[in-house]
């Protein structure tokens, strides 16, 4: 399941990052979403900086390129470790430098007071996402950081859709909910050790998700597999119903057939009139046959077999309770 959860969301990244951003205001949104995602403050002496980490080459290029041409920043990797989970590398990028500081402010991450003073903002920066393409930027930008999206198997159950976006704390999860209220996309968040995730668990929420983002792929993908879903659920269904059919028809024929037994055991099929005796013979005769075969091969209707049947239960139970 994970195998399949992390090649779904690569699709969904991969096209959001195939589209790109294409204004300049969009790329600071994207870039301030995915730093409040998945990177962090860092501190050396007097200096201010950032990192991120990530175990996509391709993402992390992605941003790179971005804080290259918005700022002229240049980050460099200062350390690649392994996720024991999932034996993928895990790259951190570190921008420690002169400009560090003044890329944080413009990105609506830190706010610079009097003298040399600095705060974190922990709320969006709503200048930031003033424009509706900017919103956008910021909804995909953050999901690109810290973003996932897993589907069900269609022969487990208890699976199901589920899309989350991580953050750090809760008014940066609230925001993001808000963002996606504005689209009529109504998400939850919930506290996980110590971050805040963001979490969509229905089809047509995710559905409406990668909508917006643009991933057409992983759409029709996802649409695909609600079809089969759907599909196998509904054959699911049939063949329980057929099994309870069933079910209870050899239960009614076990039941007739003892009544018969007890019948011919005691009093003998020759005393009953002539369409009971009929009837009792065809069933000893076919103790499987289903009411329609043993119907036809006598030449009446079921409701009529199914009644003459009834009476021989009901005369055998009455020589029981004697």
């Amino acid at each position: 399941m994970k195998n399949a959860s992390h090649n779904f969301t690569g699709e969904i990244k991969r096209e959001i990052m195939k589209a790109g951003f294409e204004n300049a205001c969009c790329k600071t949104a994207a870039l301030s979403a995915f730093l409040r995602a998945t990177g962090s403050i860092i501190r050396s002496g007097a200096q201010i900086g950032f990192e991120f980490i990530t175990e996509s080459e391709a993402i992390a290029a992605f941003f790179i390129s971005l804080f290259e041409d918005l700022f002229g920043a240049e980050l460099r990797i200062v350390q690649a470790l392994t996720d024991n989970r999932n034996g993928k590398d895990r790259l951190a990028f570190q921008c420690l430098s002169d400009k560090s500081l003044y890329i944080l402010a413009e990105l609506g991450i830190v706010e610079r007071g009097e003298g040399d003073t600095v705060s974190l903002k922990l709320e969006i920066d709503r200048y930031l996402v003033e424009n509706e393409c900017c919103k956008l930027a910021y909804i995909k930008g953050a999901f690109l950081g810290s973003g996932s999206c897993s589907l069900p198997k269609l022969d487990d159950a208890r699976s199901g859709y589920h899309l989350e976006v991580v953050f750090y704390n809760k008014l940066l999860a609230d925001g993001y909910c808000d963002l996606l209220a504005e689209y009529e996309i109504l998400a939850k968040s919930v506290e996980r050790k110590n971050s805040r995730v963001v979490y969509l668990k229905s089809r047509e929420s995710i559905s409406d998700f990668l909508a917006l983002v643009g991933a057409d792929g992983a759409l029709k993908k996802l649409i695909e597999l609600a079809d089969k879903k759907d599909e196998r659920n509904q054959l699911n269904r049939i063949a329980n119903c057929m099994q309870m059919n069933f079910d209870k028809s050899v239960q009614a024929s076990v039941k007739q057939i003892c009544a018969i037994e007890i019948i011919k055991s005691t009093i003998g099929l020759e005393g009953l009139d002539p369409a009971l005796r009929e009837a009792a013979n065809a069933r000893l005769a076919d103790k499987e046959g289903s009411l329609k075969e043993l119907a036809e091969q006598l030449g009446i209707t079921k409701s009529c077999l199914n009644h003459r049947l009834r009476k021989l239960v009901k005369i055998a139970e009455n020589i029981g309770g004697e």
